[in-house]
C-alpha cells in the first residue's frame, strides 16, 4: 500500500510580509538587493481584470536568493527599467509567463531568459497546472488561492492580500528547480527551452478590426441592423469604460447589448425595461446607450456592418466537410497523429504541436507531399524546432497517403 504524502500548508512568507515599495527611494534599494543576489529570480504581478479597464499590473512581486521578497507598487513606482536592467542576464521564472509579460513590459520589465512554471508542467505531462495544484504536487506544499480574483487596484492593499501575494514567489523558483530536475530526466529540457525562448519573442496582440464582433451572446443578434446596435452600444461602452477606467462589464454587460439588439427600444422608457439595463452603472448613462441605439437605427444601409468579416486563416473546422471534404479529411489524420505523439510523450497534443499550426497546415498542404516539404511549411508556420522534428515525417507519411 503507497504510503499518503503529507500536505503542508505554506502560510507565511519566511521573512514575514515586506513593506509595498511605493517610492523611488526604496526602489531604488530593491534593485540593489536584487542585483547582489544569488540564482533565478521569482516573478509574479497582480492585476485588476474585471475591474478596471486594461490589464496593468497592480503589484509585481520579486523573490531572491539573498534579497529576499520585495512587493513593488507599479502605480507608484511605474517605471522598472533600473530593475530589469540590474537582472538582464539573470532567469526569471514565472507561472504562465503569457498572462504577465504583457503588463510587466509596460512598466518597463523584459525578461531575457525565462523559464515559466506553468508550461514545464504542460510539457511534462501534468494533468493540472495551476500555481497552486503545481506547488502541492511537486513540492509538498499548499498555498492558499483566494485571492487572486480580488480588485488589486484597491489601495491601500489589505495585510492578508499581500501575505497571498508574498507566498506566490515565495517557493517559485523551488518549484523552478524540480521541474528544471524532471525536464532533465525526461530529455525534455531542450524543448522547454526552445518554449520558453518563443514566449518571450511573442509580440503584443495585434489589435482586432472588430472587437465589438467578440461581444458574447452575439450569435443571438441575427440582422445586420441588430448588429450595428451592438457595434454603436459596444463602441460607446468602451469609451466610457476607457474613461473612468473601469472594466468594460462593469459599465455595461454584454447581456445588455444583445438585449437591447434584439429589442431595438427607441424610448428612454423602453430602454429601463430591459433587465439587464437595472443596473447602477447602465443607468448613470442612459441617455448614452439610446444615442448609440438611435445612430444605429439612422444609420444608411452601405453603413451597416456585415454578418461577418473574413479572418485571414482556414475557416472553422465544422464548416470543412462542406467546404472542402478533402481538407476536412486531411484534418482529421494530422489530427490523429498529433494526438498519438502526444500521448506518447506524454503533453496535451496542443502543447506538442499548436492547433492553429495543424490546421493552416491542412488547409493549405505543400504541393508536393515531402518531409522537407512539411517541415518548410511547418517552420513558416512558427513550429518550433523540436516539435518539427517530432512531427513532420509522421505528417508527411498521413498527408500523402490522402494524396496518393
Amino acid at each position: 500500500m503507497t504510503e499518503e504524502r503529507t500536505i503542508v500548508p505554506l502560510l507565511e512568507p519566511r521573512e514575514g510580509i515586506p513593506p509595498v515599495i511605493a517610492d523611488e527611494a526604496a526602489l531604488a534599494r530593491v534593485v540593489e538587493a536584487f542585483s547582489r543576489g544569488d540564482g533565478p529570480v521569482a516573478v509574479d504581478a497582480e492585476r485588476a481584470s474585471g475591474y478596471r479597464y486594461g490589464n496593468r499590473a497592480y503589484l509585481v512581486q520579486l523573490r531572491r536568493e539573498g534579497a529576499g521578497t520585495a512587493l513593488i507598487d507599479p502605480i507608484a513606482c511605474p517605471d522598472l527599467s533600473g530593475l530589469d536592467a540590474a537582472l538582464a542576464g539573470t532567469e526569471i521564472v514565472l507561472h504562465a509567463a503569457s498572462q504577465d509579460l504583457p503588463c510587466l513590459f509596460e512598466v518597463g520589465f523584459r525578461p531575457r531568459a525565462l523559464f515559466d512554471t506553468e508550461l514545464a508542467g504542460r510539457l511534462l505531462g501534468y494533468e493540472r497546472v495551476g500555481l497552486g495544484t503545481m506547488v502541492e504536487t511537486v513540492l509538498g506544499l499548499r498555498l492558499e488561492k483566494g485571492h487572486s480574483a480580488a480588485d488589486w487596484s484597491t489601495r491601500p492593499l489589505p495585510e492578508d492580500w499581500l501575505r497571498y501575494a508574498a507566498l506566490d514567489v515565495e517557493v517559485l523558483v523551488e518549484l523552478r528547480d524540480a521541474l528544471h530536475e524532471e525536464l532533465t530526466v525526461s530529455g525534455k529540457l531542450e524543448w522547454a527551452r526552445e518554449e520558453f525562448a518563443a514566449a518571450l519573442r511573442m509580440p503584443p496582440a495585434a489589435p482586432r478590426s472588430d472587437p465589438w464582433r467578440r461581444t458574447s451572446g452575439i450569435h443571438k443578434v441575427r440582422n445586420v441592423r441588430a448588429l450595428a446596435i451592438v457595434r454603436e452600444l459596444w463602441t460607446m461602452r468602451d469609451r466610457i469604460a476607457r474613461e473612468h477606467d473601469l472594466a468594460p462589464g462593469r459599465v455595461l454587460p454584454d447581456s445588455a447589448i444583445v438585449a437591447a439588439a434584439l429589442d431595438v427600444p427607441r424610448t428612454r422608457k423602453a430602454l429601463t425595461e430591459i433587465s439587464a439595463f437595472t443596473g447602477r452603472s447602465a443607468r448613470r448613462h442612459m441617455s448614452e446607450w439610446l444615442s448609440a441605439v438611435s445612430r444605429a437605427r439612422a444609420l444608411p444601409d452601405g453603413q451597416l456592418p456585415q454578418p461577418s468579416t473574413p479572418g485571414d486563416g482556414p475557416p472553422p473546422a465544422n464548416r470543412w466537410p462542406d467546404r472542402d471534404p478533402v481538407a476536412a479529411k486531411r484534418l482529421a489524420a494530422a489530427r490523429a497523429v498529433v494526438a498519438a505523439l502526444a500521448e506518447e510523450h506524454h503533453m496535451p497534443a496542443e502543447n506538442l504541436l499548436q492547433p492553429d499550426v495543424v490546421r493552416r497546415l491542412t488547409w493549405e498542404p505543400p504541393e508536393e507531399i515531402t518531409d522537407e516539404s512539411v517541415t518548410e511549411r511547418l517552420r513558416g508556420l512558427g513550429a518550433r524546432a523540436w516539435q518539427v522534428s517530432l512531427t513532420a515525417h509522421p505528417l508527411a507519411t498521413a498527408l500523402s497517403r490522402l494524396a496518393g
